[in-house]
């Protein structure tokens, strides 16, 4: 967001401005977490999801059309293809690289996050049947997903291949601010959808600070509607820690992730039963009702 600020508003791309953009952003989503799941927290969301279809129109129809709806077709078939044989990759079969730093780094990264979002997808679906909670969590955001990185990811490689941007150095370097923000500027209505797509970012993470500080805030109080002020005091206390790593460097937050890798390995013990004990107790409170013999 920052760099977005210094490319698009000649911001300075510093801490200071980090900083800032941290206290904006902070200030939003604890507003959101404070209005609670059917106002603040569901307004971001609708507004968010409106404006990715918006970005998302407009990609498909001026951009690259043809070549994005080859690339989803063709990607979802190599998905399929090749599922099985990439899901049973070992360490003999697979690239060192992948297995060292995507596949088991994002394995144990889903597993310690998982627990504050099946609580927050559990709270906001109150009222929803279990048939509804899958087809939308495993059926329709995934698609929803596969859809959106299409459009973006497909765009930036179709102007890397027609020479329009070159994303080679960016992407070496881990600068995924750069690269977004110069696929951005290439597309239809260029600083426009820049600007766009910088606004959708920073609520996208708005979103999910405030479904945060609203889920770990159940975890403790017990309670599925938390007080006011524990909801703000941990939106604050996760916009500090975000400050101090911030000012920590990328060094420091590299230390923290690989933390967190082995910290998922006792979470995912406790989560294995639930694998087992979550469908049993559903099926026999589905059977208590009558709903199922």
């Amino acid at each position: 967001m920052a760099y977005g600020g210094s490319v698009l508003f000649g911001l300075s791309e510093g801490y200071g401005t980090q900083l800032t953009v941290l206290i904006i952003l902070g200030a939003i989503y604890v507003t959101s977490a404070i209005t609670g799941i059917h106002r603040g927290i569901q307004l971001l969301s609708r507004f968010n999801v409106y404006l990715a279809l918006a970005i998302g129109a407009v990609i498909l129809v001026f951009g690259p059309t043809l070549f994005l709806i080859d690339a989803y077709t063709q990607g979802i078939g190599a998905y399929v293809g090749n599922f099985l044989g990439m899901a049973t990759m070992t360490t003999q079969t697979a690239p060192d690289w992948w297995m060292k730093w995507w596949t088991i780094f994002f394995f144990a990264w889903f597993i310690g996050y998982g627990p504050l979002m099946a609580l927050f997808v559990a709270r906001i679906s109150r009222g929803r049947t279990v048939r509804q909670m899958i087809l939308a969590v495993c059926v329709a955001a995934p698609v929803a997903t596969t859809i959106w990185f299409t459009l973006l990811g497909g765009s930036g490689i179709f102007y890397q291949l027609n020479g329009t941007i070159d994303l080679a150095e960016a992407l070496t370097n881990f600068r995924f601010d750069v690269a977004t923000l110069t696929v951005a500027q290439a597309l239809p209505l260029g600083t426009l959808m820049a600007v766009a797509i910088l606004v959708l970012t920073t609520i996208f993470v708005a979103t999910t600070g405030d479904s945060m500080s609203y889920t770990i805030s159940m975890v403790a109080t017990g309670h599925d509607e938390p007080n006011t002020a524990v909801r703000a005091f941990w939106g604050i206390t996760l916009a500090v820690m975000a400050a101090i790593l911030l000012y920590m460097g990328a060094g420091q937050i590299s230390a923290l992730q690989q933390f967190i890798v082995v910290t998922a390995i006792p979470v995912s013990l406790i989560l294995l039963p639930s694998l087992w004990t979550g469908p049993k107790a559903a099926y026999a409170m589905a059977r208590a009702q009558g709903l199922v013999r």
